[in-house]
């Protein structure tokens, strides 16, 4: 960055401060003359219009607070760049986000010959596809008050719709973070009122919001990225469990294509296959991943999680039996 423009935005700063500003105070804040500092306070509104006045009372002050100096100028491969990560957000997020983004990438283009600018949507649309899956309707007035209440530190009040019991329920909860899962699963992680303890809450099945004007402290002892650690996919589970997975050698290399888990260890065997060992916490994710692969996958350990996919089995299994056995026809 140019020596000058970074004392611009420094010189901006402390005008927009709160303290009293004068020529004298603004030259030794940034180590310049007085002369250098008033010549940098014409330039600001010679060139680039800046609201900028003196009085003895208030020293040198912006008397519109809303006006900003324009952002640095981005080269072409900084804008592409920008502009393919707002086609992905604008892909996994929805509408949230669509107007801001699309608003906020033209104003920088501004700075681009129109032709440079035309060659790069027209990759960005036509030789770079985003496609987030199964989509999902993310209300964006209750997207936008989450934002708030994490930010502040407030709790909010929900209606929320629960689908493994299919009800609705009242919650007040302390938002810690918003936590993103694939792209279209959207969690609000944070203390639960009612339960008291720590629970996920997916974004889309909140129904109504509301902001409260109570503040509450996080908790100390909560650490993001060790409350994630352990999870397998987005299920939070009450305790670490180790688990064993066996996969033949047919199943095995998209296995070892990606790391599944911080604690994965992959031991391989003679004959292609391979067996997953990993610490997770809650099994029922972990369960429906395994059966995922049919007969390329079995649990090894622990016991708990056998049963699970034995008993899945079975009742997949009963729902064909009835057809199997009288070669067709409704259930």
């Amino acid at each position: 960055m140019p020596r000058q423009l970074e004392r611009l935005l420094e010189l901006d700063q402390l005008i927009r401060s709160s303290k009293r500003c004068t020529a004298d105070s603004l030259a030794n804040a940034l180590e310049r003359s007085e002369r250098t500092i008033r010549s940098d306070i014409s330039f600001l509104r010679d060139r680039y219009g800046a609201p900028v006045v003196f009085n003895r009372k208030k020293g040198w002050y912006y008397t519109n607070k809303e006006w900003r100096l324009p952002s640095i100028t981005l080269d072409k491969g900084e804008l592409f760049a920008l502009t393919l990560g707002a086609r992905m957000l604008e892909a996994y997020a929805g509408s949230t986000y669509a107007v801001e983004l699309r608003s906020a990438i033209e104003q920088i283009a501004k700075r681009l010959p129109e032709q440079t600018w035309v060659d790069l949507q027209q990759v960005a649309n036509e030789r770079i596809l985003f496609r987030a899956g199964a989509e999902i309707d993310l209300d964006p007035e209750i997207w936008h008050h989450l934002e708030t209440a994490t930010r502040q530190n407030r709790t909010v009040e929900m209606t929320y719709f629960t689908a493994s019991s299919n009800s609705v329920s009242n919650r007040k909860l302390d938002p810690y973070l918003i936590h993103i899962y694939r792209g279209t699963n959207p969690y609000l992680i944070g203390f639960c009122h009612k339960r008291k303890a720590i629970r996920w809450f997916r974004i889309d099945r909140i129904q109504k919001l509301e902001v409260l004007d109570k503040t509450f402290e996080r908790d100390p002892s909560f650490d993001p990225k060790d409350h994630l650690k352990m999870i397998f996919q987005h299920e939070v589970g009450s305790k670490p469990v180790d688990v064993a997975i066996w996969f033949d050698a047919r199943t095995a290399p998209y296995i070892r294509e990606r790391r599944w888990h911080p604690t994965q260890n992959l031991k391989e065997h003679d004959d292609g296959s391979l067996t997953l060992k990993m610490t997770v916490s809650g099994l029922n994710d972990l369960k429906r991943w395994v059966m995922g692969y049919g007969e390329g996958a079995a649990v090894q350990s622990p016991p708990e999680l056998m049963i699970l996919v034995q008993k899945e089995a079975e009742g997949m299994l009963r729902h064909y039996q009835p057809s199997l056995q009288s070669g067709g026809g409704d259930k």
